[in-house]
């Protein structure tokens, strides 16, 4: 199995969005755009989520099972414990452990990268890792929630990743919806999920914004959807 370099040189481009994006904010004790969370809470997160990913890598490495994190209540009070940092604290934090995840990632051989390692959701190759990183970043960026730029927008997010992000979405919702669904997008070919029927229910936008009303980072206001926009199952 080969080296997932497109999904490693998009964790170094998300990496450095979402550091730029943590210097330019005056303040994270403000609300973010996910509930019950501060900006300091995603930025934490962000950070401990980098630590686990690389857990995973060095499991993968070594062969010595090494979750990602102790317990769900762990994980849960570390994020809680380091939200209110300093920002020059968290954001030394973030530095620290996205450079150790892109350090981890280079000891990896083909070999290595074939390996299982275990998630929450279930066994998964070592190989699809980076590409949750890449989804944490991206993602977490437009969580943040601040008026800083485009870069906090879901429209700021790469096409390619865009792209990817709404086939990996589309092949988790294939068995959770009621109906068939049909995303056209001007980016990328038409992707379709759900049980096949006589009808489906067309949606078209940009990929950015499909992405973004597939993971429920916006409402889908600029989709194009003759018969309305479906019911989503909310997605992890």
């Amino acid at each position: 199995m080969s080296r997932p370099d497109r999904e490693l040189s998009w964790v170094a481009e998300g990496q450095a969005r979402f550091e730029q994006a943590v210097m330019e904010l005056d303040d994270l004790s403000g609300p973010s755009r996910l509930p019950g969370w501060t900006r300091g809470h995603v930025v934490t997160h962000v950070a401990r989520n980098a630590e686990a990913l690389s857990r995973l890598l060095t499991w993968a490495r070594t062969g010595i099972e090494t979750p990602m994190y102790p317990s769900a209540q762990a994980r849960d009070t570390d994020i809680e414990a380091g939200a209110a940092r300093p920002q020059a604290e968290q954001l030394d934090d973030l530095r620290r452990t996205g450079a150790a995840f892109a350090a981890t990632a280079q000891q990896l051989s083909a070999e290595h990268w074939a390996a299982t390692v275990g998630t929450r959701h279930g066994p998964v190759r070592a190989r699809s890792v980076p590409w949750a990183r890449v989804r944490e970043l991206w993602l977490h960026l437009v969580d943040l929630g601040v008026d800083v730029g485009a870069g906090v927008q879901i429209d700021a997010m790469p096409a390619d990743i865009a792209t990817v992000l709404v086939r990996d979405l589309a092949d988790w919702m294939h068995t959770r919806v009621a109906a068939r669904i049909e995303l056209r997008s001007p980016d990328s070919g038409p992707v379709s999920f759900g049980p096949v029927s006589a009808v489906p229910v067309r949606v078209s936008g940009t990929v950015q914004q499909l992405a973004g009303w597939l993971t429920s980072r916006c409402v889908g206001a600029q989709l194009r959807a003759p018969t309305g926009l479906p019911a989503l199952p909310p997605w992890i």
